[in-house]
């Protein structure tokens, strides 16, 4: 009974690391969140069909504004200059929403099946989509038909870059890397270094590498450099006893490069690939963590605790589900990588 009456009272309290809640909170689960890389702007997609941004300001966040999708959406992305909102989802098509215009959003891309992955790639001027349709299509958004289609082994579930790194994760574990001054052309292709579907991905700052995340609690550091293979690894994270949840979100520090994994635990932790330890670990919330993301200087975490639809539908009861967007401030002993103490297992 211990173990009932430390559930029953984890799920009274929705916030336990005392985070700042953002309002309104969408009305079903969140699938994204993006940060303008200009202004604390934050972006949320939904199950709802809904994009919604909110300006976060000191103690509080400001409703702007909210477009609408036929179906679900499922990513988003800003562009560069931190005017335009990109998103995509189930109903297979990208609306560009020139946001801090107050324009109308208009469809600037589309595939045969749900948009999972979108990306604005500066150096290019272009926006990157990745679809289940097994697509990764580049899309000038002043013209109808992408400017180059380019085949994938299966699935995209996810996608990351940093130029000219790109990296996508495909069913069946392919990890395809591109080389962005040369996109038309695969760099190379791997299978993933865990044994499981691939949840996640995020290039190193320095585009020599990145991490996967996977369903199966465990994350992959790789190196693109075959003589640094030696410094490849991997670890389990997002375990509680013979429990084993997915690793949702890998997200860079924009200042310290340590990195914040999320997970379907509903915890997130700073780790420190460096010096291969864990620099915190946060107290979990009652509900996964499907989406995270840093604003542009690392001041705010922002996370979603969520249904993470994980379990079905039949897990999923509409009269309690509860949805809530938080943002951690994290404090520079959280992030800020320090050199390994001792010798001993991994911190």
């Amino acid at each position: 009974m211990a173990n009932l009456s430390g559930l029953n009272a984890a799920a009274v309290n929705p916030n336990p690391n005392k985070s700042f809640e953002v309002l309104p909170a969408p009305s079903d689960s969140i699938s994204s969140l993006s940060f303008s890389s200009k202004g604390n702007y934050l972006v949320a997609t939904s199950w709802d069909n809904q994009v919604r941004c909110w300006e976060i300001l000191a103690g509080s966040s400001q409703p702007k504004a909210s477009i609408s999708h036929d179906h679900p959406v499922l990513c988003s992305t800003w562009k560069d200059d931190g005017t335009t909102v990109f998103s995509g989802g189930c109903d297979k098509l990208v609306k560009m929403w020139p946001l801090l215009s107050g324009g109308q959003p208009t469809q600037v891309a589309a595939h045969d099946a749900p948009i999972k992955e979108i990306a604005w790639i500066q150096q290019m001027n272009l926006l990157v989509t990745g679809s289940w349709d097994k697509t990764l299509r580049y899309w000038d958004t002043r013209q109808a038909q992408p400017v180059h289609t380019q085949q994938l082994p299966e699935r995209c579930y996810a996608l990351t870059v940093r130029y000219p790194l790109m990296v996508v994760g495909t069913a069946d574990r392919h990890l395809i890397i591109y080389n962005l001054q040369n996109p038309q052309t695969e760099f190379k292709r791997i299978m993933s270094p865990l044994k499981y579907q691939t949840r996640c991905l995020a290039a190193f700052p320095d585009q020599q590498g990145f991490l996967v995340g996977s369903i199966e609690g465990r994350v992959g550091v790789h190196h693109l450099d075959d003589a640094q293979q030696n410094k490849n690894f991997t670890f389990k994270c997002h375990r509680e006893g013979n429990d084993i949840y997915s690793v949702n979100s890998l997200n860079f520090h924009p200042v310290h490069h340590t990195f914040a994994t999320a997970g379907s635990d509903g915890a997130f932790n700073f780790w420190d690939k460096d010096s291969k330890q864990r620099l915190k670990a946060m107290a979990r919330c009652p509900h996964p963590i499907p989406c995270s993301t840093f604003n542009h200087d690392g001041s705010i975490f922002a996370y979603a605790v969520c249904y993470d639809w994980s379990k079905g539908a039949e897990n999923h009861n509409p009269a309690t589900a509860k949805t809530y967007i938080y943002l951690h401030s994290p404090q520079e002993s959280e992030v800020k990588s320090k050199p390994r103490l001792g010798t001993g297992g991994r911190k």
